[in-house]
């Protein structure tokens, strides 16, 4: 199965340069560059992912745009001591994925960036293994904040956690 990518993120395929556009990878071989700064093109995508917290938790994007942005994280590694899903681990996958889609709002909009302001988060059910799913989905797209629904999903497609985050959205300094 392939997941299209859209709107005007940066990602790459390979360990030497960034490309950006419409592409179609299969799951888990796009590395989601993550930083505010979407124009650093000629660091490598493993660079920028070395020693974050999306890279340790082994957070991988399938499909991005401003509205809809679809990504995996592995439960094992990512548990709490009785060997559950850890709630931290759904929130960051959940701001990592809303965050990216106002990043791509604003870019489209303005040139700009997001940066999170208030996350909250409803977890539902306890998962022990296998892969969880993040799909952010915008409540609302602004000039100024954009809001993101994001539901994680167990393999069984069964809903793990609810999240809703806030960013604001920032003009790059340029301007």
């Amino acid at each position: 199965m392939s997941y299209p990518l859209r709107g005007r993120a940066r990602f790459c395929v390979c360990d030497r340069c960034p490309t950006r556009g419409s592409a179609t990878v299969t799951p888990g071989s796009v590395r989601l560059m993550v930083d505010v700064n979407l124009d650093r093109m000629h660091e490598s995508a493993q660079a920028q992912m070395e020693g974050t917290l999306v890279e340790r938790l082994g957070i991988r994007l399938l499909e991005a745009s401003a509205q809809r942005v679809v990504a995996t994280m592995p439960v094992e590694g990512n548990v709490q001591p009785f060997g559950l899903l850890h709630g931290g681990a759904s929130c960051v996958l959940a701001e990592s994925i809303g965050s990216v889609g106002a990043s791509l709002h604003a870019r489209e909009s303005f040139g700009g960036y997001a940066v999170g302001v208030e996350i909250s988060a409803t977890h539902h059910r306890g998962v022990r293994s296998g892969l969880v799913t993040g799909v952010a989905t915008p409540l609302h797209l602004g000039g100024q904040v954009a809001t993101y629904e994001i539901v994680v999903s167990d393999e069984d497609g069964r809903r793990v956690c609810t999240a809703r985050l806030t960013c604001m959205l920032q003009r790059s300094k340029s301007e």
